[in-house]
């Protein structure tokens, strides 16, 4: 039987934390788990990658994936993204190869490690609340404004959240990666 997306990520977590991969899963499923929960196409996952890991995590996932190897060493070079297949579900992993930027840092500094419901019950390290309104808040820029999915999953997080969140941290960081303006948008639509 095909993994569902929680099951997938939850055995892809355990390999990245067996292989000391430092990562953190985002998108769609992170924002569903602090967020309201929508469906997704893929999993998204930071990843603190390099060439000797990178390697021992092609190896180690290639019976049950599909691994393109050279977009994979390109990803990794270039701080980029590459993505992987399930060979049964044909579920599609994307890969963030984490930089140095104050976002990417952050996301891996901050991670929280949060419960999900399968069976067993499992454990998940996932992007901050408040690093996914950022991080969310640059897809939303980086792609022209133009992804409502985007800017829904802010303003949820935003208004679900609201009394737990760090408001300075997010507004600090925002200033300081020039997403200011979008997260002052995102709060107005939050109300």
């Amino acid at each position: 039987m095909a993994p569902s997306h929680l099951d997938l990520i939850v055995d892809l977590a355990r390999l990245l934390e067996e292989i000391d991969v430092p990562y953190v899963t985002d998108g769609s499923v992170a924002s569903s788990l602090v967020g309201e929960p929508r469906s997704t196409i893929d999993i998204d996952s930071a990843v603190d990658l390099n060439d000797q890991n990178l390697e021992v995590l092609v190896r180690r996932v290639r019976p049950t994936f599909y691994v393109p190897e050279t977009d994979a060493a390109r990803a990794v070079r270039e701080k980029d993204s590459f993505n992987i297949i399930h060979s049964d579900a044909a579920l599609k992993v994307d890969f963030f190869v984490l930089g140095h930027g104050t976002l990417d840092v952050n996301q891996i500094d901050r991670r929280v490690r949060v419960k999900v419901p399968t069976e067993p019950a499992a454990h998940l390290w996932i992007t901050s609340p408040e690093d996914q309104v950022l991080r969310k808040l640059d897809w939303y820029r980086t792609g022209g404004e133009d992804s409502d999915r985007q800017m829904r999953d802010v303003v949820a997080i935003l208004r679900i959240n609201h009394e737990r969140l760090e408001d300075h941290y997010i507004a600090t960081t925002a200033d300081a990666v020039g997403l200011s303006e979008l997260l002052t948008r995102a709060r107005a639509m939050s109300n």
